[in-house]
């Protein structure tokens, strides 16, 4: 019997939509409802994001434009990080930052890996999905999550910000070139 506490337990694992669609190459719009639509939403990209062995998962890659990621990662000292974020905000240290370059990868450009460079550290400031607020510094595969997760919700995925050979290696890898 499955835990009810445990974040996706309650939800359905949906079809994670590809890089090409256009809900993915868009900014989604914020969530004006807390309540319980919401609540479902965020149970089934939990169910979604565990289902896909992922770390990070943005609604529209469900192919709901609205302004929503879930999480569960660790930063760069171990420590797990669990959560949902609602309309986040991503607050960068000011230039010049110090980057770390990594292995990136994405549920929606599926089986490639690509150097990415990214903000040694990062804060997302938003909202759970019962309205409170809520705010995450992240180190390491945290700051990155919280990065590369902003960016879906702006329209960008992590291809997008690689060198065009690269971003072409990834998507032929994924098969979607």
């Amino acid at each position: 019997m499955a835990d009810e506490r445990q974040p996706g337990a309650g939800g359905e694992a949906r079809l994670i939509v590809h890089y090409g669609d256009p809900v993915l190459h868009r900014p989604c719009a914020p969530v004006e409802e807390f309540g319980p639509d919401l609540a479902k939403l965020v149970e089934d990209m939990f169910a979604s994001m565990y289902a896909a062995n992922g770390v990070g998962l943005a609604a529209n890659q469900l192919g709901i434009g609205s302004r929503v990621f879930v999480l569960d990662c660790e930063d760069a000292d171990g420590e797990r990080t669990v959560a949902a974020l609602v309309n986040p905000v991503l607050v960068l240290p000011e230039p010049p930052r110090e980057l770390m370059v990594g292995s990136e990868g994405c549920l929606s450009v599926p089986g490639s890996f690509e150097e990415t460079p990214r903000a040694a550290t990062a804060v997302v400031e938003g909202f759970d999905p019962a309205g409170r607020p809520i705010r995450i510094e992240g180190t390491g595969t945290l700051a990155r999550c919280l990065q590369h997760e902003t960016d879906h919700l702006d329209g960008t995925l992590y291809v997008d910000r690689l060198p065009r050979k690269a971003r072409n290696r990834a998507l032929a890898g994924a098969g979607l070139r």
